[in-house]
Protein backbone atom coordinates (compact mmCIF):
# COMPACT_ATOMS: atom_id res chain seq x y z
CA UNK A 1 0.00 0.00 0.00
CA UNK A 2 1.71 3.27 -0.92
CA UNK A 3 2.20 5.90 1.70
CA UNK A 4 -0.93 8.44 0.01
CA UNK A 5 -3.14 5.37 -0.04
CA UNK A 6 -1.81 4.55 3.67
CA UNK A 7 -2.33 8.30 4.74
CA UNK A 8 -6.13 8.43 3.06
CA UNK A 9 -7.08 5.07 5.51
CA UNK A 10 -5.85 6.79 8.26
CA UNK A 11 -7.87 9.60 8.11
CA UNK A 12 -10.92 7.47 7.55
CA UNK A 13 -13.38 7.48 10.13
CA UNK A 14 -14.30 3.93 10.74
CA UNK A 15 -16.87 1.71 12.31
CA UNK A 16 -14.48 0.21 14.61
CA UNK A 17 -11.37 0.74 16.46
CA UNK A 18 -10.19 -2.06 17.25
CA UNK A 19 -7.29 -1.92 20.25
CA UNK A 20 -5.11 -4.92 19.88
CA UNK A 21 -4.18 -6.61 17.06
CA UNK A 22 -4.16 -10.51 18.41
CA UNK A 23 -5.91 -13.49 17.49
CA UNK A 24 -9.32 -12.30 18.90
CA UNK A 25 -8.66 -8.64 17.75
CA UNK A 26 -8.03 -9.68 14.13
CA UNK A 27 -10.76 -12.11 14.02
CA UNK A 28 -12.74 -9.09 15.07
CA UNK A 29 -11.56 -7.02 12.23
CA UNK A 30 -12.12 -9.77 9.59
CA UNK A 31 -15.51 -11.01 10.76
CA UNK A 32 -16.65 -7.29 10.74
CA UNK A 33 -15.18 -6.78 7.09
CA UNK A 34 -17.24 -9.82 5.84
CA UNK A 35 -20.42 -7.57 6.98
CA UNK A 36 -19.17 -4.79 5.10
CA UNK A 37 -18.03 -3.11 8.54
CA UNK A 38 -14.62 -1.39 8.39
CA UNK A 39 -12.01 -0.75 11.10
CA UNK A 40 -8.70 0.55 12.06
CA UNK A 41 -6.79 -2.56 13.67
CA UNK A 42 -3.99 -0.65 16.40
CA UNK A 43 -0.98 -2.78 18.14
CA UNK A 44 2.54 -2.37 19.49
CA UNK A 45 3.49 -5.61 18.46
CA UNK A 46 5.98 -5.97 14.92
CA UNK A 47 3.91 -8.87 12.66
CA UNK A 48 6.85 -10.00 11.51
CA UNK A 49 8.24 -10.74 14.42
CA UNK A 50 5.06 -12.26 15.62
CA UNK A 51 5.21 -15.20 13.22
CA UNK A 52 8.66 -15.97 13.20
CA UNK A 53 9.70 -19.29 13.49
CA UNK A 54 10.36 -20.22 17.73
CA UNK A 55 8.91 -16.74 18.41
CA UNK A 56 5.79 -18.84 20.45
CA UNK A 57 5.49 -22.42 20.50
CA UNK A 58 2.04 -22.19 22.00
CA UNK A 59 -0.43 -24.25 20.35
CA UNK A 60 -4.22 -23.79 20.85
CA UNK A 61 -7.45 -26.03 20.41
CA UNK A 62 -9.95 -24.42 18.21
CA UNK A 63 -13.42 -25.72 18.96
CA UNK A 64 -15.84 -26.85 16.52
CA UNK A 65 -18.24 -23.62 16.63
CA UNK A 66 -14.26 -21.56 16.35
CA UNK A 67 -14.16 -23.25 13.68
CA UNK A 68 -17.53 -22.41 11.61
CA UNK A 69 -16.37 -19.24 12.71
CA UNK A 70 -12.90 -19.13 10.39
CA UNK A 71 -14.76 -20.99 7.73
CA UNK A 72 -17.20 -18.24 7.00
CA UNK A 73 -14.53 -15.72 7.82
CA UNK A 74 -12.88 -17.01 5.03
CA UNK A 75 -9.34 -18.37 6.72
CA UNK A 76 -9.82 -22.43 7.51
CA UNK A 77 -9.44 -23.22 3.88
CA UNK A 78 -5.34 -21.63 4.20
CA UNK A 79 -5.40 -23.08 7.58
CA UNK A 80 -6.33 -26.96 6.97
CA UNK A 81 -3.25 -28.58 6.19
CA UNK A 82 -1.52 -27.57 10.17
CA UNK A 83 -4.73 -28.83 11.23
CA UNK A 84 -4.69 -31.88 13.98
CA UNK A 85 -8.00 -33.34 14.73
CA UNK A 86 -9.02 -33.67 18.47
CA UNK A 87 -11.10 -36.97 18.17
CA UNK A 88 -11.36 -37.51 22.18
CA UNK A 89 -10.66 -36.31 25.63
CA UNK A 90 -9.23 -38.65 28.32
CA UNK A 91 -9.38 -37.65 31.33
CA UNK A 92 -7.20 -38.87 34.81
CA UNK A 93 -6.95 -38.41 38.12
CA UNK A 94 -2.92 -38.85 38.99
CA UNK A 95 -3.29 -41.72 36.00
CA UNK A 96 -5.08 -43.84 38.73
CA UNK A 97 -8.10 -46.45 37.71
CA UNK A 98 -11.47 -44.64 36.85
CA UNK A 99 -10.64 -42.65 33.42
CA UNK A 100 -12.98 -40.66 31.94
CA UNK A 101 -13.35 -40.72 27.93
CA UNK A 102 -14.96 -37.91 25.97
CA UNK A 103 -15.44 -39.15 22.58
CA UNK A 104 -18.24 -38.47 20.16
CA UNK A 105 -20.13 -40.06 17.60
CA UNK A 106 -19.01 -40.35 13.61
CA UNK A 107 -22.04 -38.57 12.66
CA UNK A 108 -21.00 -35.28 15.83
CA UNK A 109 -17.29 -35.14 14.06
CA UNK A 110 -14.53 -34.07 16.38
CA UNK A 111 -14.25 -32.10 19.53
CA UNK A 112 -11.93 -29.48 17.87
CA UNK A 113 -8.80 -28.80 16.43
CA UNK A 114 -5.44 -28.13 17.41
CA UNK A 115 -3.30 -25.74 15.68
CA UNK A 116 0.39 -23.78 16.36
CA UNK A 117 -0.56 -20.50 17.34
CA UNK A 118 1.94 -19.21 14.93
CA UNK A 119 -0.43 -20.66 12.15
CA UNK A 120 -2.96 -19.19 13.07
CA UNK A 121 -1.42 -15.83 13.11
CA UNK A 122 0.09 -15.82 9.64
CA UNK A 123 -3.64 -16.78 8.05
CA UNK A 124 -5.05 -13.73 10.09
CA UNK A 125 -2.38 -11.12 9.36
CA UNK A 126 -2.26 -12.50 5.87
CA UNK A 127 -6.32 -12.12 5.12
CA UNK A 128 -6.02 -8.69 7.01
CA UNK A 129 -3.51 -7.33 4.70
CA UNK A 130 -5.64 -8.21 1.37
CA UNK A 131 -8.73 -6.69 3.35
CA UNK A 132 -9.25 -2.74 1.88
CA UNK A 133 -12.39 -2.71 5.04
CA UNK A 134 -9.34 -3.27 7.64
CA UNK A 135 -6.68 -0.35 8.37
CA UNK A 136 -3.88 -1.78 10.20
CA UNK A 137 -1.43 0.29 12.40
CA UNK A 138 1.11 -2.27 13.46
CA UNK A 139 4.11 -1.11 15.89
CA UNK A 140 1.90 1.54 17.11
CA UNK A 141 2.00 3.10 20.79
CA UNK A 142 -1.35 4.62 21.66
CA UNK A 143 -0.88 8.05 23.65
CA UNK A 144 -4.03 8.52 24.08
CA UNK A 145 -7.92 7.21 24.16
CA UNK A 146 -10.53 9.36 23.28
CA UNK A 147 -14.24 8.50 23.52
CA UNK A 148 -17.36 10.84 24.02
CA UNK A 149 -21.20 10.95 22.66
CA UNK A 150 -20.03 11.28 19.15
CA UNK A 151 -17.05 9.18 18.50
CA UNK A 152 -13.76 7.90 19.49
CA UNK A 153 -10.37 8.01 18.48
CA UNK A 154 -6.58 6.61 19.28
CA UNK A 155 -4.11 9.66 19.44
CA UNK A 156 -0.66 7.66 18.58
CA UNK A 157 2.89 8.50 18.98
CA UNK A 158 4.11 8.99 15.84
CA UNK A 159 0.87 11.56 16.01
CA UNK A 160 -1.52 10.10 13.93
CA UNK A 161 -5.30 9.90 15.44
CA UNK A 162 -7.45 7.61 13.95
CA UNK A 163 -11.31 7.82 14.23
CA UNK A 164 -13.77 5.36 15.00
CA UNK A 165 -17.58 5.33 15.97
CA UNK A 166 -17.26 2.23 18.62
CA UNK A 167 -13.64 1.87 21.10
CA UNK A 168 -13.21 -1.78 21.33
CA UNK A 169 -10.80 -3.17 23.66
CA UNK A 170 -8.74 -6.86 22.78
CA UNK A 171 -5.51 -6.07 24.34
CA UNK A 172 -5.68 -8.85 26.51
CA UNK A 173 -5.49 -9.34 30.48
CA UNK A 174 -3.60 -5.96 30.92
CA UNK A 175 -6.09 -4.27 29.28
CA UNK A 176 -5.04 -0.17 29.55
CA UNK A 177 -8.31 0.53 27.79
CA UNK A 178 -10.60 -1.31 30.39
CA UNK A 179 -8.23 0.54 33.31
CA UNK A 180 -8.67 3.81 31.48
CA UNK A 181 -12.63 3.86 31.54
CA UNK A 182 -12.64 2.38 34.89
CA UNK A 183 -14.26 -0.46 34.64
CA UNK A 184 -13.98 -2.93 37.89
CA UNK A 185 -12.74 -6.41 37.93
CA UNK A 186 -12.13 -9.19 40.38
CA UNK A 187 -9.16 -11.28 40.31
CA UNK A 188 -7.01 -13.54 41.55
CA UNK A 189 -3.65 -15.31 41.23
CA UNK A 190 -3.22 -19.34 41.22
CA UNK A 191 0.04 -18.74 42.00
CA UNK A 192 1.08 -21.50 39.24
CA UNK A 193 2.14 -20.93 35.95
CA UNK A 194 2.02 -23.24 32.80
CA UNK A 195 4.96 -24.79 31.15
CA UNK A 196 4.66 -25.12 27.53
CA UNK A 197 6.54 -27.35 25.37
CA UNK A 198 6.47 -29.26 21.75
CA UNK A 199 7.44 -32.88 22.26
CA UNK A 200 8.11 -35.51 20.16
CA UNK A 201 7.25 -39.18 21.15
CA UNK A 202 7.62 -42.65 20.16
CA UNK A 203 3.92 -43.70 20.03
CA UNK A 204 1.26 -42.34 17.79
CA UNK A 205 -1.19 -40.08 19.99
CA UNK A 206 -4.27 -41.45 18.13
CA UNK A 207 -5.57 -37.75 18.04
CA UNK A 208 -6.22 -38.10 22.20
CA UNK A 209 -6.05 -34.94 24.47
CA UNK A 210 -4.72 -36.52 27.78
CA UNK A 211 -6.06 -34.30 30.83
CA UNK A 212 -3.97 -35.48 34.20
CA UNK A 213 -4.67 -34.32 37.27
CA UNK A 214 -2.56 -33.62 39.80
CA UNK A 215 -2.49 -32.05 43.50
CA UNK A 216 -0.29 -28.74 41.66
CA UNK A 217 -2.72 -28.72 38.81
CA UNK A 218 -3.26 -30.23 35.01
CA UNK A 219 -0.71 -32.05 33.37
CA UNK A 220 -2.36 -32.22 29.18
CA UNK A 221 -0.57 -33.12 26.15
CA UNK A 222 -2.23 -32.23 23.32
CA UNK A 223 -2.49 -33.74 19.77
CA UNK A 224 -0.17 -32.23 17.03
CA UNK A 225 0.19 -32.87 13.28
CA UNK A 226 2.73 -35.15 13.11
CA UNK A 227 6.15 -34.11 10.59
CA UNK A 228 6.62 -35.00 7.65
CA UNK A 229 8.89 -37.57 8.32
CA UNK A 230 5.99 -39.12 10.53
CA UNK A 231 7.22 -37.87 13.56
CA UNK A 232 4.82 -38.15 16.60
CA UNK A 233 4.27 -34.75 18.26
CA UNK A 234 2.40 -33.59 20.63
CA UNK A 235 2.02 -29.94 22.83
CA UNK A 236 2.41 -29.89 26.82
CA UNK A 237 0.52 -27.80 29.35
CA UNK A 238 2.18 -28.52 32.53
CA UNK A 239 1.00 -26.84 35.76
CA UNK A 240 3.22 -26.21 38.25
CA UNK A 241 3.81 -24.21 41.29
CA UNK A 242 4.82 -20.24 41.45
CA UNK A 243 7.98 -21.21 42.88
CA UNK A 244 8.67 -24.20 40.65
CA UNK A 245 8.00 -22.92 37.72
CA UNK A 246 11.44 -21.17 37.18
CA UNK A 247 12.54 -24.35 38.37
CA UNK A 248 11.13 -26.55 36.13
CA UNK A 249 12.15 -24.43 32.95
CA UNK A 250 15.61 -24.27 34.01
CA UNK A 251 15.92 -28.06 34.32
CA UNK A 252 18.33 -29.97 31.52
CA UNK A 253 16.99 -31.74 28.97
CA UNK A 254 17.63 -35.15 30.59
CA UNK A 255 16.51 -34.09 33.38
CA UNK A 256 12.94 -32.62 32.36
CA UNK A 257 12.50 -35.90 30.30
CA UNK A 258 12.79 -38.11 33.09
CA UNK A 259 10.12 -35.74 35.14
CA UNK A 260 7.82 -35.85 31.91
CA UNK A 261 7.70 -39.89 31.79
CA UNK A 262 6.93 -40.50 35.67
CA UNK A 263 3.80 -38.29 35.11
CA UNK A 264 2.53 -39.13 31.82
CA UNK A 265 3.86 -42.86 31.77
CA UNK A 266 3.68 -44.74 28.98
CA UNK A 267 0.77 -42.71 27.22
CA UNK A 268 2.51 -41.70 24.04
CA UNK A 269 5.43 -43.93 24.75
CA UNK A 270 9.48 -42.48 25.42
CA UNK A 271 9.81 -38.82 24.66
CA UNK A 272 12.39 -38.67 22.40
CA UNK A 273 12.38 -34.55 22.24
CA UNK A 274 11.34 -31.84 24.13
CA UNK A 275 11.10 -28.02 22.03
CA UNK A 276 11.82 -24.65 23.53
CA UNK A 277 10.18 -24.19 27.17
CA UNK A 278 8.40 -21.15 27.98
CA UNK A 279 6.26 -20.78 31.05
CA UNK A 280 2.96 -18.09 31.79
CA UNK A 281 1.51 -16.76 35.20
CA UNK A 282 -2.04 -18.46 35.52
CA UNK A 283 -4.83 -15.97 37.03
CA UNK A 284 -8.18 -15.64 37.47
CA UNK A 285 -10.01 -12.14 36.00
CA UNK A 286 -13.69 -11.42 35.36
CA UNK A 287 -15.10 -7.68 34.57
CA UNK A 288 -18.29 -6.58 36.13
CA UNK A 289 -19.58 -4.98 32.85
CA UNK A 290 -18.20 -5.44 29.29
CA UNK A 291 -19.09 -1.98 27.82
CA UNK A 292 -19.17 1.53 28.18
CA UNK A 293 -19.78 4.83 26.36
CA UNK A 294 -18.95 3.57 22.91
CA UNK A 295 -16.60 0.63 24.68
CA UNK A 296 -17.11 -3.03 24.61
CA UNK A 297 -14.36 -5.25 25.97
CA UNK A 298 -13.76 -8.68 24.02
CA UNK A 299 -11.65 -11.58 24.79
CA UNK A 300 -9.21 -11.61 27.74
CA UNK A 301 -9.91 -7.86 27.98
CA UNK A 302 -12.89 -8.81 29.67
CA UNK A 303 -12.40 -12.52 31.12
CA UNK A 304 -8.84 -14.39 31.89
CA UNK A 305 -9.80 -18.17 32.91
CA UNK A 306 -7.06 -21.27 33.66
CA UNK A 307 -5.92 -23.01 30.78
CA UNK A 308 -7.62 -26.08 32.25
CA UNK A 309 -10.31 -26.72 29.43
CA UNK A 310 -9.07 -24.93 26.97
CA UNK A 311 -11.91 -22.43 26.41
CA UNK A 312 -9.47 -18.93 26.28
CA UNK A 313 -9.62 -18.23 23.14
CA UNK A 314 -12.52 -19.88 21.97
CA UNK A 315 -14.44 -17.63 24.69
CA UNK A 316 -12.51 -14.39 23.13
CA UNK A 317 -13.88 -15.61 19.23
CA UNK A 318 -17.57 -15.98 20.71
CA UNK A 319 -17.19 -12.52 22.03
CA UNK A 320 -16.07 -11.29 18.82
CA UNK A 321 -18.69 -13.00 16.71
CA UNK A 322 -21.38 -11.64 18.80
CA UNK A 323 -20.07 -8.16 18.63
CA UNK A 324 -20.36 -7.88 15.04
CA UNK A 325 -23.72 -9.85 14.69
CA UNK A 326 -25.09 -7.21 16.89
CA UNK A 327 -23.47 -4.35 14.97
CA UNK A 328 -24.37 -5.77 11.67
CA UNK A 329 -27.86 -6.34 12.80
CA UNK A 330 -28.25 -2.80 14.15
CA UNK A 331 -26.51 -1.52 10.87
CA UNK A 332 -29.59 -3.12 8.66
CA UNK A 333 -32.11 -0.32 10.64
CA UNK A 334 -29.22 2.68 10.33
CA UNK A 335 -27.67 2.09 13.80
CA UNK A 336 -24.15 3.69 14.98
CA UNK A 337 -22.44 0.72 16.00
CA UNK A 338 -21.63 3.07 19.30
CA UNK A 339 -25.39 3.01 19.91
CA UNK A 340 -25.77 2.09 23.66
CA UNK A 341 -28.92 -0.11 22.94
CA UNK A 342 -26.64 -2.05 20.42
CA UNK A 343 -24.20 -2.34 23.40
CA UNK A 344 -26.71 -3.34 26.23
CA UNK A 345 -27.53 -6.35 24.27
CA UNK A 346 -23.74 -7.29 23.62
CA UNK A 347 -23.43 -7.23 27.16
CA UNK A 348 -26.41 -9.27 27.93
CA UNK A 349 -25.60 -12.23 25.66
CA UNK A 350 -22.41 -12.30 26.17
CA UNK A 351 -22.38 -11.09 30.23
CA UNK A 352 -23.27 -14.44 31.34
CA UNK A 353 -22.16 -17.16 29.58
CA UNK A 354 -18.36 -15.90 30.16
CA UNK A 355 -18.78 -15.33 33.59
CA UNK A 356 -20.41 -18.93 34.00
CA UNK A 357 -17.43 -20.77 31.91
CA UNK A 358 -14.95 -18.71 34.18
CA UNK A 359 -16.78 -19.98 37.32
CA UNK A 360 -16.82 -23.83 35.79
CA UNK A 361 -12.80 -23.65 34.59
CA UNK A 362 -12.17 -22.09 38.53
CA UNK A 363 -14.38 -24.81 40.06
CA UNK A 364 -12.80 -27.39 38.01
CA UNK A 365 -9.26 -26.08 39.23
CA UNK A 366 -9.81 -25.61 42.83
CA UNK A 367 -11.85 -28.93 42.99
CA UNK A 368 -8.89 -31.34 41.59
CA UNK A 369 -6.29 -29.54 43.23
CA UNK A 370 -7.51 -30.58 46.82
CA UNK A 371 -4.32 -33.06 47.73
CA UNK A 372 -4.80 -36.53 49.42
CA UNK A 373 -6.25 -39.96 49.01
CA UNK A 374 -9.82 -39.38 50.13
CA UNK A 375 -10.11 -36.25 47.59
CA UNK A 376 -8.79 -38.23 44.67
CA UNK A 377 -11.12 -41.32 45.28
CA UNK A 378 -14.19 -39.16 45.67
CA UNK A 379 -13.34 -37.28 42.02
CA UNK A 380 -12.79 -40.70 40.56
CA UNK A 381 -16.04 -41.69 42.09
CA UNK A 382 -17.75 -38.37 40.32
CA UNK A 383 -15.65 -39.14 37.25
CA UNK A 384 -16.92 -42.99 36.96
CA UNK A 385 -20.66 -41.59 37.57
CA UNK A 386 -20.02 -39.01 34.47
CA UNK A 387 -18.30 -42.04 32.39
CA UNK A 388 -21.94 -44.17 33.15
CA UNK A 389 -24.00 -41.25 32.44
CA UNK A 390 -24.54 -40.82 28.33
CA UNK A 391 -26.50 -37.43 28.66
CA UNK A 392 -23.71 -36.02 30.66
CA UNK A 393 -21.13 -36.89 28.61
CA UNK A 394 -22.58 -35.32 25.55
CA UNK A 395 -23.89 -32.10 27.31
CA UNK A 396 -19.50 -31.93 28.32
CA UNK A 397 -18.82 -32.58 24.78
CA UNK A 398 -20.86 -29.67 23.55
CA UNK A 399 -19.55 -27.47 25.54
CA UNK A 400 -16.03 -28.85 24.84
CA UNK A 401 -16.94 -28.14 21.28
CA UNK A 402 -18.72 -24.67 22.26
CA UNK A 403 -22.29 -25.02 20.15
CA UNK A 404 -24.21 -25.24 23.36
CA UNK A 405 -26.36 -21.73 24.18
CA UNK A 406 -27.19 -19.30 21.76
CA UNK A 407 -24.56 -19.33 19.10
CA UNK A 408 -23.97 -16.55 16.92
CA UNK A 409 -24.64 -16.39 13.36
CA UNK A 410 -20.87 -16.71 12.39
CA UNK A 411 -20.10 -19.67 15.23
CA UNK A 412 -23.30 -22.32 13.02
CA UNK A 413 -22.07 -24.50 10.23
Amino acid sequence: MSNAATNNADTQTRDLLILGGGLVGMTLALAAARQGISSHVIDRADPAELTAPGFDDRATAISTASWHLFTNIGIADGLEEFACDIASIAVTDQNKPGKLDFTPSADEGTLGRMFPNRRLRLAMFEAAAKEPLINWASKAEITERQRNEFGVAAVLQDGRTLKGRLMVAAEGRGSPTRESAGITIAKWDYKHRAVIAGLTHSKPHDNVAWEIFYPAGPFALLPMRDDADGTHRSSLVWTVSEEDGKAVTKLGDRAFLAELQKRMGDILGEVTSVGVRSSWPLGFHHTAKITSERLALIGDAAHGIHPIAGQGLNLGLRDAAALIEVIAEGARIGLDPGDANLLKRYENWRGLDSFMVALATDGLTRLFGVPGKTASAVRRFGMGAVQRTPLLKTFFMDEARGVSGALPELLRA
